[in-house]
């Protein structure tokens, strides 16, 4: 078994939740068993429905705050109906009818207003399904009170209470599937305090520890960590001697703050880095990376740690479009986040198009920025040829266009970039570690463009919309095409599923000492 732990997950997840998808795809396909767990407490949307958008399937998900139940993780099931019936409390006079209260539609919710003028509830639709309940805030005089979380049953409740003038969370009561309560969870403010029914943990770290201590370890198991803020101390700790691995998804140190005698990690893996001697693997997702952490480790350490490459995506086969590509149609997919520099990507098209009027760039993806970059495409006159096309499935649409586009200052692998040569596109991109060199072979399949730190916004668009226009007007747009497939083929589903099983295999040899209670 491969235990795989994560914290968060969301709609529009980062490129680690999408390497644990691709990661779970590859075991699963070589018949290894997996599980997924997370930590973070989820409330305004279900984990189940969340970890399903990428393909991980439920009996797959651990949940912390779910696994000390004996409910499994499940979408919500609860219909308005089952709702109104079961959970919706009685009116004043004892009885549920028509007359106790009245229904009125808002955006993602269900009104409940009482007789009394004093009680409502607020039932919310389960992402946008009108038919099921997920949640339901309480309200009485307008303050809020309790809060219940529903999948195929209430799982848990919240509890709220006046301080400093606020409604402030203070209890948190999750049940079994018969109703009964199996823990609570209460807080102060500052901190969180977990009643079991015989004994009581004294933080998250010790709630964290008490479920790592109870999977059912065996010989030949792995425990992946793809995050260690917050995990990594009670995961190595409670873990016995489980073989572990850290996953390495970024840029592992700063490199201006790097000297000769010293070398300054990226905050994310200086844990897992001091603990060297706890980790039985470090994974990067590129060769160039694994070998300069090995260079680095042996400078600045003295010391020569496994550390392998391998993949954090994969590619189930190459594709190739069955109608003509869009002529001058380029397309980019990331989170709409500030570190992918969107905006340059916008001026640059904008600017290219002067020459090139029938060009095209669409934005796939989600985040923060949505309105910031829509105002920008608004003020360089882009509307037309400019979108922002959302959070898409990308697997067929890439094979529609006839170029990608990035604009991050660093990527630690870029599955929008694999997916993307994986569909036979010519790229264009900043030459930065490590996805861009890795993906994209300068003047073979694209053009990597000279980067520096010091220089100024309008220098990188104008390099971008110079590469745009060679792209093309230059370029043999068919001999970067059979460039970026030949690239591609060393990422198909079963080269990688080799590194992996080799990787693991050498890390489940070790025997496996059970924790004793």
């Amino acid at each position: 078994m491969i235990y795989n732990f994560n914290r968060g997950i969301g709609w529009a997840s980062s490129g680690v939740e999408y390497a644990q998808a691709y990661r779970g795809t590859v075991l699963r396909n070589a018949g290894i068993p997996c599980r997924f767990i997370y930590t973070d407490m989820f409330r305004v949307d279900n984990i189940a429905l969340m970890t399903e958008n990428i393909g991980i399937p439920d009996e797959e998900v651990i949940w912390l705050y779910q696994y000390f139940t004996d409910y499994a993780v499940a979408e919500p099931s609860i219909s308005v109906l089952q709702f109104e019936e079961e959970l919706l409390p009685l009116s004043e006079d004892g009885m549920k009818d028509a007359a106790a209260y009245q229904v009125k539609e808002a955006p993602g919710r269900r009104e409940y207003h009482y007789a009394d003028g004093i009680h409502m509830v607020y039932a919310y639709y389960a992402h946008g399904n009108r038919k099921i309940i997920q949640k339901a805030d309480f309200f009485c005089g307008n303050r809020l009170t309790h809060a219940e979380y529903y999948s195929y049953g209430r799982i848990f409740t919240e509890y709220f209470a006046e301080k400093n003038g606020k409604m402030t969370l203070f209890l948190r009561r999750f049940y079994n599937e018969d109703g009964s309560t199996a823990y609570e969870e209460h807080m102060d403010g500052e901190r969180q305090i977990f009643r079991m029914k015989d004994r009581i943990l004294y933080s998250k770290q010790e709630l964290i520890c008490e479920m790592v201590k109870s999977l059912p370890f065996q010989k030949g198991d792995v425990i992946i960590l793809d995050r260690t803020t917050e995990l990594g101390q009670p995961v190595l700790r409670c873990s016995g001697a489980v073989p572990k691995v850290c996953v390495i998804h970024a840029e592992h140190y700063d490199a201006p703050a790097t000297t000769e005698k010293d070398i300054l990690w990226n905050n994310f893996y200086e844990y897992p880095f001091d603990q060297t001697g706890q980790f039985a693997a470090y994974v990067a997702s590129t060769e160039a990376q694994a070998e300069l952490l090995r260079e680095q480790y042996l400078k600045y350490r003295g010391s020569s740690p496994c550390i392998a490459a391998v993949p954090v995506g994969n590619l189930k086969e190459l594709k190739r479009p069955e109608k003509p590509r869009k002529q001058h149609a380029l397309c980019t997919a990331s989170r709409l986040a500030s570190e992918k520099h969107i905006d340059l990507l916008i001026r640059a098209a904008a600017k290219a198009r002067e020459k090139i009027p029938d060009l095209t760039l669409d934005i796939y993806g989600k985040g923060g920025l949505e309105q910031e970059l829509r105002k920008l495409i608004t003020e360089q006159k882009a509307d037309s040829c400019i979108r922002l096309m959302g959070q898409q499935d990308m697997t067929e649409v890439y094979q529609e266009y006839s170029g990608y586009i990035a604009a991050s200052f660093s990527e630690g692998f870029g599955l929008s970039l694999m997916e993307a040569v994986g569909s036979g596109l010519p790229m264009i991109g900043f030459d930065v570690p490590y996805g861009n060199q890795t993906f994209i072979a300068d003047g073979e399949n694209g053009y990597l463009l000279p980067y520096s730190r010091e220089e100024q916004d309008d220098v990188r668009v104008e390099r971008l919309a110079e590469a745009i226009l060679r792209l093309f007007t230059e370029a043999d747009q068919d001999a970067f095409r059979r460039r970026s497939y030949e690239i591609a083929k060393e990422y198909l589903e079963e080269k990688v599923a080799v590194k992996w099983k080799e990787l693991l295999d050498q890390m489940g040899s070790r025997s496996v000492e059970f924790m004793q209670n």
